[in-house]
């Protein structure tokens, strides 16, 4: 059997055993899942590692995140076709690439350099052009191109960095990771108007968020 073929058996069973078994239920979120090639955005080394149900290094001490985790937290984030959405930590761009299937267009900051070039050599070859990425601090958000419907953050912070509220549109959503070095709880934050909810959904491990709003590099 052909390497592709091999790796699109093993994606349709992610899909359907770490994905729709544990309960993500929306069609076009599992569509997602089924159309885009994770082993596209992996070291070549470790592609054979794409549909495990771990996380997976991705280099400069960075991972990319287990399947199942990627789709509860862009469930919860709820993008649409009409969405802009703020993807902060690009990494290896696979998240990107599910959101980019999902809303209108993407926006993603990544502060390694060498990262942000791979993951969009990624996306170009998983045939994805509704991204527009940067290197950067993403803990203080994309003025430019604020107000954003939906923000999400595969790295843990402290605190919701404020300046994501303050870019966030009436209505819209924020997914990210909170709490301490070793544990944190995904929050999910809803605008609307002036009153800013949230919720705790499940508790994770994740890598630092680096940045003035974020960790310090240490």
């Amino acid at each position: 059997m052909a390497h592709a073929d091999k790796f699109a058996a093993a994606r349709h069973v992610m899909v359907e055993q770490q994905l729709r078994r544990r309960g993500i239920r929306r069609e076009d979120i599992l569509q997602a899942f089924a159309e885009t090639p994770r082993e596209l955005f992996l070291p070549d080394e470790r592609r054979h590692e794409a549909y495990a149900d771990v996380p997976v290094p991705i280099g400069r001490g960075q991972t990319i995140s287990q399947p199942y985790v990627v789709a509860m937290m862009v469930e919860h984030l709820d993008p649409r076709p009409e969405h802009r959405v703020l993807d902060v930590g690009l990494g290896s761009g696979y998240q990107t690439a599910i959101l980019a299937k999902l809303a209108r267009h993407v926006y993603a900051i990544e502060r390694i350099e060498s990262l942000t070039e791979k993951a969009m050599e990624a996306l170009a070859a998983a045939n994805i052009d509704n991204v527009t990425a940067c290197t950067g601090d993403g803990t203080l958000g994309w003025p430019e191109e604020a107000p954003f419907d939906r923000i999400i953050c595969g790295a843990a912070a402290p605190e919701v960095p404020q300046p994501w509220v303050d870019q966030l549109a009436d209505g819209g959503r924020i997914v990210l990771p909170v709490g301490g070095r070793t544990v944190q709880t995904i929050l999910l934050i809803e605008r609307h108007g002036e009153q800013v909810r949230r919720r705790k959904l499940t508790d994770v491990r994740f890598v630092k968020l680096i940045g003035k709003a974020g960790w310090d590099a240490d």
